[in-house]
Parts: C-alpha cells; structure tokens; sequence
C-alpha cells in the first residue's frame, strides 16, 4: 500500500513540473514575440565625414613632355677588310678591342712577299713589252726603207719600158726587148705592193706592242697597290670593335679583321606610336626640328644629353607599327652606341589644362570636387599622362577643391572636409587599414599600384587592344594613352593579361 502512494507521489510531481515548464516556454514566446512587433526605438545618427587631401584645380599653358625609347647608332661605321690574303706580319698596339686609333695609324701589316714576287713579274712583262715596242718600231722604219726603194726600183722599170717602146716605135728595139722591159715593170709593181703591205704590217705591230705594253703598265700598277696595300691604316679618327685579326694568322682577301666607330658622331633611333607621332606633329607637318633630350642611367645620377630630331622614316617596316625617328644628339663621350635610352620630347604646349597627382583621376574618368561639405565625381577630359601626374581639361572647374587621393571609402556624395581644415584630425581607419592622406600618401599608393612596362609587354597589351573588336573607340584609345605612359597602373595590366590569357 505504501508502494502504490510513493508512486502516486511521484507521478503527481512529474505532472507539475512539466506543467510548470510549459508555462514557462509559453511566457518566453509570447515576450520575444511582443519584442518583435513592436516598433524599434528611434536613434540620431548624424555621417561621419572623411578627411581628404585636396588641391586646387588650376588652369593654365602646360608643356606635355613626352617619353619614349630608343637606341643610339654611330653615323660613321666602317667595316676594316684585308685587302689582299696573306700572313698577318705585324699588328699595331691600339688593334685591340676597344682601342683608341688616330686618323692615318697602322693598324695591321700583311707579310709582302707574294704581292713583291707578283710586282716584279708585272715590272719584267712591262720591260719585255717594251723592248717589243721597240722591236717593231725599227722593223717599222725598215719596211718604210723598202717601200721607198722599191717605188725608185719601179720607177726605173717604168722608165726602161717607156724607153723601150719609143725605140720599138722607130723600128729599132725588137718586141723581145719591149716585152722584157714590160715584165720588169711588172715585177717591180709587184715589189711596191709587198713593201707596202710589209708597212701596213709592221704598223699593226706597233699597235700591238703598245697595247701589250699598256697592259703590263695596268698589271705592274696594280700589283704595285696590292704591294702598299699590305699596311691598312685607319681612315679616321675612332674606336675598333670586333677585332678579330692577330700576329701569325692568316687572312682571306675582303675578310673583316676589325670595326671603326666613331663614338662622337651619334644618332638617335626611337620608334613612336601614331598616337605619338600625331601629338608631336600637331602644331606643324613634320616633328623633324623637335628639341629632345636623352637620359642614360648611370648609376648615382643620370647622364642627360640634348638633341634634335633630323628626319622620320621613309615608310613603315613590315610588322611594325607608328612612326621611327631620327635624331642627332651633342658631343657625349659617355655614351655608346648600341645604348637603349631613354629620350623626353617636348610636345606643342596645351592650354586651359590642369596638372594633378594621377591618384585623383578615377577608373571611371572622372574627379571628386569637394563642394559644401560633400564630394561630387564630375567627369574631366584625360589629355595625357606626366609620369605621376595627369594634365587634365573640365569646364567650371577653375579653382575647384580637388580630392588628391582617391580610396574605396570615397564616392559620389560622401560628406568630407578637407585635411587643411582639420590639421588635427586623425584620418579614418578603412577596411584596407589606415587612409593615407597628403601628397606623401598619394606618392606611395602610386607607387605600389603603378608599374614600368617593358618594350615587349607595352607591345603584346597595345597590339591586343588595337586588335580588340569589341572595345568601343573611345575606350581603346583612353587605354592605348594610359599604356604609353612611363608608368602603368598594375590593376590595368591585370585585368587586360588576364582577357589575353596570359
């Protein structure tokens, strides 16, 4: 009995508590549902405004300069050949890379024991071709000597025929006679026509001995310059390269044993693009006359070097595009040729345009104005791009407060205030870290977000956007000017290597 009230004891409790449990969940329920319908309570929230670094936007006359590459050649490059084979016999002290020679210095002597042996077997048929002028010039003479005695001898014969016929007429000489008279006549007429062929003949050898000796003279000549050819001297002033003859070697004739360059004597070869060319050529017909200077990096400081443009190519090179350009530099005995470097031409200066930092251009073309506590992204014309800096043209923008640096944080409509007004103020903590602000902070996002092209890889993007169909004009060319300049933002180069695949 006692057993089954126990029990009944503990069922009851058991009932209560879940009865109790339950009115406690149906209480939670009905609070976190009033909590939810009924109305949020009010707060005052007032925008933060961002700190920006700003510049005033200030018109005025700029002169754009514009970069390019090019390679430095020698105007004056001769190729030195052994003008005849032979043994090299002797070499001069400055036939060596690299050496310096004067106008008129030995450089190298060939062995002149064949080209002596060839000049005296020229000077032995020279003498036997004139004594054989000789010779026929007294055979000459001879056969002069026998022409005149046989035309006395034919006289004579004449004379006894005419003779004979007189006498024959008045009956005294007999026919015989006049007949024997008549051959000997005859004959002598003949001896007049042999003496006159022998004439004509030994005339003809004259002729021939002359221009037998005429030839000897030519061949004695000209084995007399392969004589003094053996010394090769430098025709001017310079420095050798590819020197490739030495002291005991053997040389084929026409065989290039050295190159003389003139190292002050300099031309510049750079290659433009056409965007390039056009704005060089916009104020005249032609760049030739364009003021130029070449930088040559050497180290602790750079080696600048003033020139001029001379000419342009005469046409385009198949594979190649824009334009190539000539141009003659100043004395500059640090350079060489065969030098990749870099070269600044002034444009034709540009007026109503703007310079500022290349941060404040955003992606989308446009500028952030700070006007009555907020910023508004107002479009502007990108002309070109100076290194870090960008020249830009707006209308209505004269003196306007421009954002130097543009950030994630920044837009159209955020509420700023410039860091000149609030010297004191720590600049706002972004997602990214700490916002950088003034022209140091701007200095060092460019620098980790603008990068130097190579002259292959400038290649490889321009080619592909001038090749892509898709791209509207004025896109293409915006990003065809933003690649030519020295330095390229990296994004950009990203995002057009990965549409190359590459």
């Amino acid at each position: 009995m006692r057993f089954l009230q126990r029990g009944l004891a503990g069922l009851f409790l058991m009932a209560l508590t879940a009865a109790l449990l339950g009115q406690a969940g149906r209480q939670l329920y009905l609070a976190v549902t009033d909590a939810m319908s009924s109305e949020p309570r009010g707060f005052t929230r007032e925008e933060r405004a961002q700190i920006v670094e700003t510049l005033p936007f200030l018109p005025r006359e700029v002169v754009p300069v514009m970069t390019a590459y090019g390679e430095l050649r020698a105007v004056r490059r001769l190729a030195l050949r052994a003008p005849l084979g032979g043994i090299v016999a002797e070499t001069g002290a400055t036939m060596i890379e690299g050496g310096a020679v004067a106008a008129g210095e030995t450089l190298l002597v060939i062995d002149p024991v064949e080209p002596q042996a060839a000049l005296e077997r020229a000077e032995a048929d020279l003498s036997e071709a004139e004594a054989a002028e000789r010779d026929a010039a007294r055979a000459l003479d001879l056969a002069r000597d026998t022409l005149a005695q046989a035309k006395a001898q034919a006289a004579l014969r004449e004379a006894a025929l005419t003779r004979q016929r007189d006498l024959e007429s008045r009956g005294i000489a007999t026919a015989s006679d006049l007949e024997t008279a008549g051959l000997a006549a005859s004959s002598a007429a003949s001896a007049v026509l042999s003496a006159r062929e022998a004439v004509r003949a030994a005339e003809a050898r004259i002729d021939q001995t002359a221009t037998a000796r005429r030839r000897a003279s030519i061949a004695r000549d000209e084995a007399r310059r392969l004589r003094d050819s053996t010394v090769l001297q430098a025709p001017f002033d310079g420095v050798l390269a590819g020197v490739s003859a030495r002291e005991g070697a053997r040389v084929t004739a026409n065989e290039q044993v050295a190159e003389l360059i003139d190292p002050a004597r300099l031309e510049l070869a750079l290659r433009l693009s056409t965007t390039q060319y056009a704005r060089l050529a916009a104020g005249d017909d032609s760049p030739v006359g364009a003021p130029l200077s070449v930088m040559l990096d050497t180290g602790p400081g750079t080696l600048r070097v003033p020139g001029r443009i001379v000419r342009e190519g005469a046409a385009v090179a198949e594979g190649q595009t824009g334009r190539l350009l000539f141009a003659r530099l100043d004395a500059a005995p640090q350079l060489r040729p065969g030098d990749f470097v870099t070269v600044e031409i002034e444009e034709p200066p540009l007026t109503g345009v703007a310079r500022l930092p290349a941060t404040a251009l955003g992606a989308d073309g446009t500028v952030l104005v700070l006007r009555e506590g907020q910023l508004r992204a107002v479009p502007v014309a990108l002309l070109r791009r100076q290194g870090h800096e960008v020249l830009l043209r707006a209308e209505g923008l004269d003196g306007a407060e421009v954002v130097a640096t543009r950030t994630p944080l920044l837009g159209d409509g955020v509420k700023a205030r410039s860091a000149s007004d609030a010297p004191d103020a720590a600049p706002p903590a972004g997602r990214d870290g700490a916002q950088a602000s003034g022209r140091g902070a701007a200095e060092t996002r460019e620098t980790e977000e603008m990068i130097a092209l190579d002259a292959a890889r400038r290649a490889r993007l321009r080619s592909f956007l001038r090749d892509d169909a898709a791209l509207p004009e004025a896109r293409r060319a915006a990003l065809l000017d933003q690649i030519e300049a020295e330095r390229v933002p990296a994004a950009l180069v990203a995002r057009l290597e990965q549409r190359m695949g590459g």
